[in-house]
């Protein structure tokens, strides 16, 4: 067992946001890199969430949009890293945990690793209750929007291959592949769909639940499909189900899922990382 550094109380909720737009300093421990988003702005968004490493002000945090491309490289800052920045409330969503980050303001910091260290973070938030966020998302507006989920059970993660972008989405990427750079020669590439959409079947430790079906939209498994980009789907397929149940959720580790919602469609939530310590 972990020492916990927030005794006092478990599963720190998240402060209201401020009143005003200026910039707040924070310190945060990402523990999410969701799947990048197509973007006419900038190719491709990504939300990233994690928690407060400030101790005066616990409680997950959500970074949107983050645009990679405009960072130094894909490895600005990494999973499990504290970084610093500025960010302002994000007053077109209503989710208390949502951010704007000042790019130009990310500072990374200390890469935690192993588990161990981890888990000192965030063992207090994990939850056993996915039919409880659930309600709470129905019944509340204010609710949280994103949680650390222990399963009782996972009963399977199954597979469908991606449709490809939807039109609006195409649409978005053909405007930014054909806008002009000035000041970057750098050539735009358009971004790829993966070959397949995955989403995890489990239950939860409540006593009436009857299963949670939820996608995935981890950074990990998109970037694995596009390094086996010259592999068959079979092969593809393998690779995927051997390291996001295999390893993952394997009978050794104190398997959890970092799920989060859509600010348009609250009752929804997705499998947006998993947190795998041993046992």
């Amino acid at each position: 067992m972990s020492q916990s550094l927030f005794s006092a109380f478990h599963s720190p909720a998240p402060d209201p946001k401020p009143p005003g737009d200026r910039p707040v300093k924070m310190q945060v421990l990402v523990t999410v890199k969701a799947a990048p988003n197509p973007s006419e702005t900038y190719g491709e968004t990504v939300c990233v969430a994690g928690v407060r490493a400030d101790m005066t002000h616990p409680g997950f945090v959500r970074l949107y949009p983050i645009n990679f491309r405009d960072l130094d490289s894909d490895d600005k800052f990494g999973k499990y890293q504290i970084i610093t920045l500025e960010a302002t409330p994000a007053r077109q969503d209503q989710r208390r945990e949502s951010w704007r980050p000042v790019l130009s303001s990310i500072e990374p910091g200390e890469l935690l690793r192993p588990w161990k260290p981890r888990q000192v973070w965030l063992d207090d938030y994990v939850e056993t209750s996915m039919c409880r966020v659930n309600a709470d998302a129905r019944e509340r507006h204010d609710a949280k929007s994103l949680a650390l989920i222990r399963p009782k059970e996972i009963t399977d993660l199954v597979f469908e291959k991606h449709p490809g972008w939807t039109p609006d989405e195409q649409r978005k990427i053909d405007k930014y592949v054909a806008q002009p750079e000035l000041y970057n020669p750098r050539e735009k590439t358009p971004l790829q769909p993966p070959r397949f959409k995955g989403r995890y079947r489990y239950r939860c430790f409540e006593a009436t639940c009857r299963g949670h079906e939820q996608g995935v939209l981890d950074w990990e498994f998109v970037m694995l499909q596009r390094q086996l980009a010259g592999h068959s789907d079979e092969h593809t397929y393998a690779q995927l189900r051997h390291k996001f149940v295999g390893m993952m959720c394997a009978p050794d580790r104190n398997t959890a899922f970092f799920v989060g919602n859509q600010a348009k469609r609250v009752r929804v939530f997705s499998v947006l990382g998993v947190y795998y310590p041993r046992r």
